[in-house]
């Protein structure tokens, strides 16, 4: 595993941007970044490939444990809305992609740091702009990435559960959010969808119909939502969830996959897997990582090494119960610290993007960088 210098691309900001990519950077500072790649081998991606796929069949295997044993208290679930968490489950609703974040050196066994299960981000960039990027520097090299493929042949096996038209929505005004759904929508299209793009702010529940209807007041019969569950729980319409026959996307079961305590439920069914580090609500030695249960973006995460501090980042979510994860030191680049986001789409491993920062904690602000492999 390499991390190589190359130039960048004459015009490379209007390259991207006519495919589609307008925060390529972000409040002056590069967000996509060609000024480097990473390199792998063929066998490295093969134990990428093989670790994810372990890891999204472990995580499914630790939802129907949780179910069993009636921990859904413990991943902060609302009481009143466990039961359509469980129904949820029991029809199988479908679920489109998730993300696992890996630590991998190219030599020890890739490490699962967490699972973006529910509104994970980087799609875009990793499924389309990174793959012509790689057609435009070097055509003879080859990239994990088949993921745009199996978003196309994933909405199109939906198409057996889920009615449309399907509702897309993020956040209003919010570039990196909406360029991901976009996106989304865009594959779902080549899948033979019907598709429309609501602002989540203009979603609201019609109490006479039970069900949810968007700004023209049209039913949502099926929702991919870019808003995290633990949000739309405590919503003003929160309650009325269970009551709707809206079906969404990720599924209300993926609950459990978004939240961090899935690390410790994972360790202490797997304590054997090359691929999860120790976690557990207390620290398990002097070299840890302390997680909000319930975050995002990198935030509220620190990091000590030895029993001192060598890292933390603040935010919103200080007060909320956390996890602790045995520390794993991110390979460095000349300063560089990468994370792997390995995607799961359709139950599939099929791609990585990688994130890379001066920090050893990612956030949202951390540089995508493209791959490829020989």
């Amino acid at each position: 595993m390499y991390r190589k210098q190359l130039a960048p691309r004459l015009d490379w900001q209007r390259i991207v941007e006519d495919q589609g990519l307008d925060f390529h950077t972000i409040d002056g500072d590069l967000y996509w970044d060609e000024s480097a790649y990473y390199e792998f081998t063929t066998r490295q991606i093969d134990t990428l490939e093989a670790a994810t796929n372990d890891l999204h069949a472990m995580s499914i295997e630790a939802v129907q444990h949780v179910l069993d044993d009636d921990r859904l208290d413990e991943f902060q679930i609302p009481a009143a809305l466990h039961e359509w968490v469980r129904a949820s489950w029991d029809r199988d609703d479908p679920s489109l992609f998730g993300r696992f974040d890996l630590v991998y050196d190219g030599i020890r066994p890739p490490q699962m740091l967490e699972y973006n299960a529910d509104t994970p981000t980087s799609l875009f960039e990793a499924g389309a702009i990174q793959w012509f990027w790689l057609q435009d520097v070097n055509r003879h090299a080859d990239q994990f990435n088949s993921i745009h493929e199996r978003l196309v042949e994933t909405w199109s096996e939906l198409r057996q559960t889920l009615r449309g038209p399907i509702h897309f929505a993020s956040v209003e005004d919010h570039d990196e959010d909406f360029g991901n759904v976009r996106y989304l929508q865009d594959t779902a299209e080549q899948a033979g969808w019907m598709t429309k793009y609501v602002a989540i702010e203009q979603i609201a529940f019609d109490a006479g119909t039970n069900r949810f209807i968007d700004e023209a007041r049209s039913p949502i019969n099926t929702l991919f939502k870019l808003y995290p569950w633990e949000w739309m729980v405590r919503e003003e319409f929160g309650s009325h969830l269970p009551l709707t026959t809206t079906r969404w996307i990720e599924p209300p079961w993926k609950m459990l996959l978004s939240n961090k305590s899935l690390l410790v439920v994972l360790w202490e069914l797997f304590p054997d897997s090359p691929y999860l580090l120790p976690a557990a609500y207390e620290p398990l030695g002097p070299s840890y990582v302390r997680k909000p249960c319930l975050s995002r973006e990198g935030s509220n995460v620190t990091i000590f090494r030895d029993g001192r501090q060598i890292d933390g980042t603040t935010g919103p979510y200080a007060d909320g119960p956390v996890v602790f994860q045995q520390y794993r030191e991110l390979p460095e680049f000349s300063g560089n610290f990468p994370v792997i986001g390995s995607w799961i789409v359709g139950g599939e491993a099929c791609g990585i993007g990688i994130r890379e920062d001066r920090s050893r904690i990612t956030h949202n602000m951390s540089r995508f960088v493209p791959h490829l492999f020989r």
